[in-house]
């Protein structure tokens, strides 16, 4: 298989995109959320990327799926999240639709890179 240059893939840098635009959002959460959804989502933010970086250095492609399956995973989580945020009103209507378009973006491109992969 040889490693990927995950600087190189599109899932990553849209996926890099995605962690600052939840940091933006974040920011105007109110404070009692700092420990809760804030800090959850940015931590999902981050973990979408980082498996994908993670799994590039994998040996087999066998491997590599599983930590896409796991930003895959972050993914879906993040987008639960991002509607919970937008059902307790932290966020509007027409961010709430950018941002779940964006991660749909992603999860289908991760999706359709994962059954790319040689098993």
């Amino acid at each position: 298989m040889g490693t990927h240059n995950f600087k190189k893939l599109k899932i990553w840098q849209d996926s890099i995109k995605l962690v600052g635009e939840s940091y933006k959002m974040t920011k105007m959460f109110p404070d009692s959320e700092r420990y809760n959804l804030i800090s959850q989502m940015n931590r999902c933010a981050v973990s979408i990327p980082s498996n994908i970086s993670e799994g590039s250095s994998k040996s087999t492609d066998r491997h590599f799926k599983k930590y896409l399956e796991n930003s895959l995973g972050s993914a879906f989580e993040w987008e639960t999240q991002l509607i919970v945020s937008y059902n307790q009103s932290y966020i509007q209507k027409e961010k709430f639709d950018e941002l779940e378009d964006k991660i749909l973006q992603i999860q289908k491109m991760i999706g359709a890179f994962i059954d790319n992969l040689k098993e």
